[in-house]
């Protein structure tokens, strides 16, 4: 046989069977998203979520989690502790069943969990799979037992290492991830911040303790959320003005599921609606976000109309109207979930629509009764946001009939020739000056060109109207294709890349704010699907003996002259701005694709309620929450133009 036929041979020995766990190791992304830092804290939330459905089940009221010096993580409960005894099916212990078997454990309608998180059964095990090694500690009738894992291999049998009290329950686990498989291993205690506050919120009572252990590194924070999603609300309204003071809070079962609701106006005008089924995250809702929507429409425009505040040949108001400044947490309960995808984005379960849209209606329609300010206030304010959308919409229909035709797209716009989307970029220019010689620079096939005169409109502190009524974002709009808000369409963007070229200096990072904010409160999804960048110009150039040479930062530019050496054959210019440089040093610095260098700007769905925070705290209207955030975050500031 020869070599090309052995290497086309497919017979029963090419199949592979993966025993165990090697399954994951092979494949990791395949049961975890990722292998980077994504990844590497989603081993935390597996344990953690393991602990935190004891605790929906009654079982379980502190979690534990400390990252160690070693930066391997402990979680530790006081739940139940995993069963160790004989599992009959796999003739070993339950507790090695839970760590060495896929899809094994108490979700499977065994009677251990009525509702439950995770990763279909797969967490724990899958934990110990990616970990160099793992050890596991059961307290269970006076007894401490024990095992050791290594790359999801057991080391040793369960045993018993010491005694507890008679009447103390719980698990503890800790790991290493296997520095083999994973890109980084080392945590980071912000993003761990987050997913466990969020998981406090959303579990009423459950007392969370995070703890960093590491060499200067040293800290700990306790959340621990009496009022649950109440609190929520007011965490995530905090550096807003709330239009009345009180978060309405709706709760109840409906055909075993159970549903609970949160929500506050505030005097901002972007929706922020968070959804969760089981503690799950659920950032493109499903059908629980259908059931508040119809539920919130129906009952406002009901009240809006018996109290007058509707006239009788007045057409109802639209939840979009509704909704504007409205904070919400939404959170189900629900024995067998299904969702859209593997990734659990979305919520397909019907009867979670009824549920919400029932638990919804009464409980909002008799808080209106009670606190009829409010719901007049609640009305009010919709009313001016719908004549606001419909101005909004007038200039909406204009832009995207612009958007249909080429022959209308923004005077200033120099547009690629290429039709083609993915070979397409756009260059957002800060002012004239440099616009011109980024006309000058740019491949004309491949990269279009629309400069901007001065700052764009803060969108956190206007409405809808304002927003469309302003000529810049007008401009991208109409040279983006997609529409805004309501009306975007991700399928009609003419470029690839949106790429922001702006000053490396305070007036050019505030422009790249202003235009963030606005892409992350009207066309997300750019920012979501990877579309939008930020160049990267130089800070200095270094001439010497007719060669050039670019320094993006003061460490790289003493780089450069420690390399050529330091005297007065350097002539070092510090650019002030991108218009200060010609047509060819702007191409070879900051648009040749060959040798530039893009940020690409991500969202990433764990950390979506502290990005909501921090645009509304630098952004929104309240100057205090913004001077705290100053003052608590100069320190860590290393370059600043003044």
């Amino acid at each position: 046989m020869s070599n090309n036929d052995a290497a086309n041979q497919y017979d029963a020995n090419q199949i592979q069977i993966l025993e165990g766990l090697e399954a994951v190791r092979k494949r990791p992304g395949m049961y975890i998203g990722s292998t980077s830092s994504r990844g590497l804290h989603h081993l935390v939330y597996e344990i953690v979520d393991n602990a935190v459905d004891e605790a929906l089940a009654g079982f379980c009221s502190t979690i534990d989690v400390q990252i160690n010096k070693d930066n391997s993580i402990t979680v530790k409960d006081n739940g139940r502790g995993i069963p160790v005894d004989i599992n009959e099916k796999a003739g070993i212990p339950a507790v090695e069943v839970v760590f060495t078997i896929l899809h094994a454990g108490g979700k499977f309608g065994g009677g251990g969990y009525k509702v439950s998180g995770g990763l279909h059964g797969v967490g724990a095990s899958v934990v110990n799979a990616l970990s160099n090694w793992l050890e596991v500690k059961v307290c269970r009738d006076g007894k401490i037992h024990y095992q050791r894992y290594e790359r999801g291999h057991v080391m040793a049998p369960l045993k018993v290492i010491g005694e507890c009290d008679a009447d103390f329950t719980g698990t503890e686990v800790t790991f290493l991830p296997d520095d083999t498989i994973f890109e980084e291993t080392v945590y980071e205690y912000k993003i761990l911040e987050q997913r466990l506050r969020e998981t406090a919120f959303l579990t009423k009572n459950l007392k969370i303790i995070l703890r960093d252990v590491r060499e200067g590194q040293e800290v700990e924070k306790t959340f621990h959320y009496e009022g649950g999603i109440k609190e929520f609300v007011t965490y995530l309204n905090k550096g807003k003005k709330q239009l009345y003071d009180s978060v309405i809070y709706c709760e109840g079962t409906v055909n075993g599921v159970n549903v609970e609701v949160a929500l506050q106006h505030n005097d901002g005008f972007t929706e922020n609606t968070l959804s969760f089924v089981n503690n799950i995250n659920t950032p493109e809702g499903g059908t629980q976000v259908e059931g508040f929507k119809r539920a919130l429409t129906k009952t406002l425009n009901l009240y809006a109309r018996e109290k007058k505040i509707l006239k009788e040949k007045e057409e109802n108001l639209s939840g979009e109207d509704f909704r504007e400044g409205l904070t919400t947490i939404i959170s189900v309960k629900i024995e067998d979930p299904q969702f859209e995808g593997q990734t659990k984005q979305k919520l397909g379960n019907s009867e979670a629509r009824n549920a919400v849209e029932s638990v919804l209606t009464e409980n909002l329609t008799y808080f209106l009764e009670q606190n009829p300010s409010v719901g007049k206030v609640m009305c009010e304010k919709a009313v001016l946001a719908c004549r606001a959308r419909n101005a909004a919409r007038k200039a909406r229909e204009t832009t995207r009939k612009d958007a249909l035709s080429v022959s209308s797209l923004p005077g200033k716009l120099a547009d690629c020739s290429d039709k083609d989307p993915k070979k397409c970029e756009i260059f957002i220019v800060e002012g004239d000056s440099a616009g011109g010689s980024a006309k000058k620079a740019r491949v004309r096939a491949t990269q279009a060109i629309l400069p901007l005169r001065g700052k764009i409109l803060n969108v956190q502190k206007a409405r809808i109207d304002k927003v469309m009524g302003n000529e810049e974002i007008r401009s991208m709009i109409t040279a983006f294709g997609t529409g805004i808000g309501q009306d975007f369409d991700i399928s009609k963007l003419r470029y690839d890349k949106i790429i922001i070229m702006t000053d490396a200096d305070v007036d050019g990072a505030h422009i790249d704010t202003l235009m963030l904010t606005f892409f992350y409160t009207y066309m997300r999804e750019l920012i979501t699907d990877g579309h939008v960048y930020l160049a990267m110009p130089p800070l200095y150039q270094v001439s010497r003996n007719k060669k050039n040479y670019y320094a993006y930062s003061d460490d790289e530019l003493n780089q450069i002259l420690s390399e050529i050496g330091r005297d007065n054959q350097n002539k070092i210019q510090r650019y002030k701005g991108l218009g200060e440089m010609d047509a060819s040093q702007l191409w070879e610095t900051t648009m040749d694709p060959n040798t530039r260098i893009l940020k690409q700007v991500k969202i990433d769905d764990e950390t979506i309620t502290e990005i909501d925070q921090t645009f509304t705290t630098l952004m929104g209207e309240e100057v205090e929450p913004r001077r705290n955030f100053i003052e608590a975050n100069a320190k860590f500031v290393k370059n600043l133009d003044i």
